[in-house]
């Protein structure tokens, strides 16, 4: 290809194509990588009541010290909560958990 531009591109533009295409039409979109593990997670990953008010607000964008604080826990505790919902849910990043908030709607638009 002209100016050095590799064959392999070609796959990664089709995928961003179908995301702008799904988020401008008002959907969503999910990596089919992330997607993917998020369906591999056990089925008994279920989040205890205090789980699922930690992953609202890391879906909301607060920090942990952000959480401690509104939770009235400490820094610690929101990291062992944090650390348990990635075990339970086997994700890896805050967009995974936000994309799992999403799905369980946690989050109302």
């Amino acid at each position: 290809m002209r100016g050095g531009a590799s064959l392999d591109l070609i796959p990664a533009l089709a995928e961003l194509l179908q995301a702008v295409r799904s988020v401008a039409a008002g959907g969503t979109y999910l990596d089919p990588d992330i997607g993917g593990r998020l369906l591999a997670a056990p089925a008994d990953a279920e989040l205890t009541e205090r789980e699922r008010e930690v992953l609202r607000l890391i879906a909301l964008g607060h920090t942990n010290a952000e959480m401690a604080e509104r939770l009235y826990l400490s820094l610690r505790t929101v990291e062992t909560h944090r650390a348990n919902i990635h075990r339970k849910l086997g994700t890896d990043s805050r967009v995974e958990l936000v994309q799992h908030a999403l799905e369980q709607g946690l989050l109302k638009p």
